[in-house]
């Protein structure tokens, strides 16, 4: 049953086509829901795709009354998922694309279970400004929170900004996501768990959980410090995160069929 969600999900992603909740048919712990994302995922990996990380979820108070939730989540980034800072996406590819601002760390050693503050900014090999794109595969962008853990967390697709210093104060910042230069959020780093480096040590024992670790050269993603912003085609998306580099991507026009999902 598990294998028959995660290949219903992995099919609606590629067909970019909306779908039910599998809350609507099926009941699923969140044990089964994490199950059916690792499932979806290694689907791609078949299919030559590299695991390159992880994205944290729900790591703000805007994100949880966002969504309605008020668990932390967790998924799985791959090199598919990358998008050249500067780059473009076609919207036509996606079903409710949207945009968050967010921090990312690039690692230098493993981090696995519980570790310390002081063992997780010793892994750190870098820091750098982010932004995810989330895309829900399920009806009107509404689930259950097995669903959207099942779904890899909404996880679509990242750009990150040029790398800078481990040391390089991430605490506190100013986060401001725009649409054409203008603002349209704005967040501090703090609404990240109180410090994104909480969200890193979160990330190292929450994979454990499930048998897994964060590895030397992976990307986190440490979770969004604003409520998500819905992308429309002709947009230029950006970040301007105090002290660090910004980046951005833009939005081509998307095809007629995006209208009706």
């Amino acid at each position: 049953m598990l294998i028959d969600l995660a290949k219903k999900l992995d099919q609606a992603a590629a067909d970019a086509a909306s779908i039910a909740q599998l809350s609507s048919t099926t009941q699923l712990s969140l044990d089964d829901a994490y199950k059916v994302q690792k499932i979806s995922i290694e689907q791609r990996l078949i299919r030559g795709e590299k695991l390159v990380g992880y994205k944290m979820g729900f790591t703000s108070k805007a994100k949880m009354i966002q969504m309605g939730v008020d668990d932390l989540i967790w998924g799985r980034l791959t090199d598919a998922m990358m998008i050249q800072d500067g780059g473009s996406i076609d919207l036509s590819k996606y079903v409710h694309p949207r945009a968050e601002p967010e921090i990312a760390f690039r690692l230098k050693k493993p981090l696995a279970g519980i570790v310390t503050k002081e063992e997780a900014y010793d892994a750190i090999d870098a820091v750098a400004g982010a932004i995810e794109v989330i895309d829900s595969r399920y009806q009107n962008f509404k689930f259950s929170l097995s669903d959207v853990i099942a779904d890899n967390c909404s996880s679509t697709g990242f750009v990150v900004g040029p790398w800078h210093s481990p040391d390089t104060n991430i605490d506190g910042l100013s986060m401001i996501l725009k649409v054409n230069d203008a603002e349209v959020e704005r967040g501090s780093s703090k609404d990240i768990l109180d410090h994104p480096l909480n969200s890193l040590i979160e990330a190292a024992r929450c994979v454990a959980q499930y048998g897994e670790s964060l590895q030397a050269g992976q990307i986190i993603l440490a979770g969004a410090a604003t409520a998500a912003v819905a992308l429309k085609p002709g947009q230029t998306i950006s970040t301007e995160i105090e002290g660090l580099s910004p980046c951005q991507f833009s939005t081509s026009n998307n095809s007629s069929s995006q209208a009706s999902k």
